[in-house]
C-alpha cells in the first residue's frame, strides 16, 4: 500500500527560497521512494530533469501561471513551452480565477486550452481550479470547463492562497469530471491518513511537500 501511494505523489518543492541543491535533494529523494514526479518551480525543471535523466518512470512537473493565474492565456502558453523545452513532462496551471468569478467561461476555456494545446503530445496538462477561493458552483464550472478544454486533470490548490485540498471538494471534483480525468489533492496533505482520505474520496494524484512522512506514516507541518 505504501508504494502505492508513493506512485501517486507529486513530491513538490515550490517556496520561492528553494535553492539548487534543495531541487537536487528533491529529485534524489524522488528516485528513492518512486514518487509519480517531482514538481518544481519554471526555473528549476533543468536541474530536476538532469538528475531524473536516467529515471523516466518518475515525471518532472512544473507549474504555470503560479501561483495567481492572471497571466495571459499567450504567456501561459509560452511558459509551457518553454518548461517542455527545458525537460518538463507534467504542467500544472492555475486557471484565471476572476474570470471565472465573472462567469467569463469563454475566457477561462481559452485560458486552458492554451496551455493543452502547448503541452499537447508532450506533457500531461492538469488545471489548478484553486477551490478555497470558489463557490460549489464555480468549482464545478471550473471542472466542465477543464474537461472540455481537454486537461488531463484537474487539481484542488497551488497551497498559496487561503486553504488546500478538502475530501469534500475532491468528492465534488470527482463527481463533476467522472472516472476518466485525474484528480489531484494539493495543500495540506499531511499525513498517511490525509493521503487515504483524498484517495478514497476520489484523489489519483495527491501533490505534497510531505511526501516522506506520508510514505513513513507520519505527520508533516508543511503548508503545502
Amino acid at each position: 500500500m505504501t508504494q502505492n501511494v508513493a506512485g501517486m505523489i507529486d513530491h513538490t518543492l515550490l517556496k520561492a527560497t528553494a535553492t539548487k541543491a534543495e531541487i537536487v535533494t528533491l529529485s534524489e529523494e524522488a528516485k528513492t521512494h518512486k514518487f509519480a514526479s517531482v514538481c518544481v518551480n519554471p526555473t528549476w525543471v533543468k536541474t530536476a530533469a538532469e538528475v531524473l535523466a536516467d529515471t523516466p518512470e518518475v515525471k518532472v512537473c512544473t507549474v504555470i501561471g503560479f501561483p495567481l493565474g492572471a497571466s495571459t492565456p499567450e504567456v501561459k502558453a509560452f511558459e509551457t513551452t518553454n518548461a517542455i523545452e527545458n525537460g518538463a513532462t507534467e504542467v500544472d496551471m492555475v486557471i484565471n480565477i476572476g474570470a471565472l468569478k465573472d462567469k467569463n467561461d469563454e475566457l477561462v476555456e481559452r485560458d486552458i486550452r492554451a496551455v493543452v494545446d502547448a503541452a499537447r503530445g508532450k506533457a500531461l496538462t492538469k488545471v489548478i481550479i484553486e477551490s478555497c477561493l470558489l463557490t460549489d458552483e464555480e468549482k464545478v464550472r471550473a471542472c466542465e470547463l477543464s474537461v472540455k478544454a481537454g486537461a488531463d486533470f484537474v487539481k484542488t490548490s497551488t497551497g498559496f492562497s487561503t486553504g488546500g485540498a478538502t475530501v469534500e471538494d475532491i468528492a465534488l471534483m470527482r463527481k463533476t469530471v467522472g472516472p476518466d480525468i485525474g484528480v489531484k489533492a494539493s495543500g495540506g496533505v499531511r499525513s498517511r491518513e490525509d493521503a487515504f482520505a483524498m484517495i478514497e474520496a476520489g484523489a489519483t494524484r495527491i501533490g505534497a511537500s510531505s511526501g516522506i512522512a506520508i510514505i513513513n506514516g507520519e505527520t508533516s507541518t508543511s503548508s503545502y
